[in-house]
């Protein structure tokens, strides 16, 4: 499966992009974009693929997508069929940049609750119970003016923050870990990345901060909603996860080579995170287009 970059820049008058897909089916090709987006399903029903997540989707669904995440919405084989020609698949879609509005926009105090979204996004966000409101300004939203058109997508990004939205890939599919500005955190997550193959202990990572470890262990689990352990064992399954996206690696060394000292390990913390086996997992994408 070929990962592909496109171009989504913006070549009009506005500093970002609004675009009313209306075809037989979405574009087959697994890719990425520097940009963020936005993208509301109006039409058609298949399977999301984003980083290492695969989920179905229908209409109404709404996602927003950090910079550089790979992703592709692949409908159901009945829309490629020529007998069904009346089906159709339609969305939404904006791409825009972090520093649309300026470089250091989304860092000023004003804009903390909607960079806090971006910077989740990171992990692409499903948002569940949209309200009528918020569909019609986004369907709205390519008839306005640029001017009204940035403010409208800023009062989007104000609004959703609000709504209930789940994460989509796993904690370690992306290589950078977000900075949450929790005391000294950051230095967790480098620690985590950095030698989430090796073997770490949970007084290991308590001492980074300091704290004493169950103190840690309590604020880190109320933070995330997950145990250090848990946390980290997404980390490598969501490393193990684009390694399997590759052709020829071996389950046995893709376990070894994530953090695993046992393949009966590997094979029950992978399915306890997909719900799959690594097995099954690899022969999804290795059907992808």
């Amino acid at each position: 499966m070929k990962l592909i970059k496109l171009d989504r820049q913006s070549h009009d008058d506005c500093s970002f992009t609004i675009s009313h897909t209306l075809d037989r089916h979405f574009l087959k090709i697994w890719h990425y974009h520097p940009e963020l987006e936005l993208v509301l399903i109006l039409e058609s029903t298949g399977t999301r693929f984003i980083g290492d997540s695969i989920s179905k989707f229908n209409p109404g669904e709404l996602v927003l997508l950090g910079p550089n995440l790979p992703h592709m919405w692949l409908n159901d084989p009945v829309y490629f069929k020529e007998e069904n020609k009346e089906l159709q698949a339609e969305a939404i879609a904006i791409h825009f940049k972090q520093n649309f509005l300026g470089t250091d926009f989304f860092s000023r105090p004003e804009m903390r609750i909607p960079a806090r979204l971006l910077q989740a996004a990171q992990r692409g966000l499903v948002f569940e119970n949209i309200p009528k409101e918020i569909l019609h300004q986004l369907k709205n939203l390519k008839n306005l003016e640029p001017f009204e058109r940035s403010l409208s997508l800023l009062q989007l990004l104000k609004e959703l923050v609000t709504l209930e939205h789940n994460a989509l890939t796993s904690a370690g599919y992306m290589s950078e870990a977000y900075n949450t500005g929790v005391g000294n955190f950051d230095k967790v997550y480098e620690y985590l990345y950095k030698n989430f193959r090796e073997t770490i202990s949970l007084d290991d990572v308590a001492a980074l901060i300091p704290m004493n470890p169950s103190a840690f262990s309590r604020l880190f689990s109320k933070f995330h909603k997950k145990s250090l352990m848990r946390y980290l064992n997404e980390i490598r399954i969501g490393f193990a996860c684009r390694l399997l996206m590759e052709p020829h690696e071996r389950v046995s060394e893709i376990g070894f080579a994530s953090g695993y000292n046992s393949l009966s390990n590997f094979n029950r913390q992978f399915k306890k995170v997909t719900g799959k086996t690594p097995k099954e997992y690899a022969e999804i994408h290795s059907k992808m287009p």
